[in-house]
């Protein structure tokens, strides 16, 4: 598998960015999303346990945008 870069938060700092790549697998479309770790009490208790295995991340809603110019621009896999 790989991942393609579709785009970064625009406010972000050089190296220190949340970012959206898309994959090539063959079995379903899939995201790769870099962001921030979530570790606030708060939310880790609204949200509840998380497998060993999975992480939360949360990301700017610009970043979001990239998946869905991705489609709008009618780009396949």
């Amino acid at each position: 598998m790989h991942a393609y870069f579709l785009g970064k938060d625009p406010d972000s700092q050089v190296d220190n960015s949340p970012t959206l790549f898309a994959t090539d697998r063959e079995d379903r479309v899939t995201y790769i999303a870099q962001g921030w770790k979530v570790t606030d009490p708060q939310v880790l208790a609204d949200i509840g346990p998380v497998p060993d295995y999975e992480t939360l991340i949360e990301i700017p809603e610009e970043v979001l945008k990239f998946y869905a110019r991705r489609y709008m621009q009618g780009e396949e896999r």
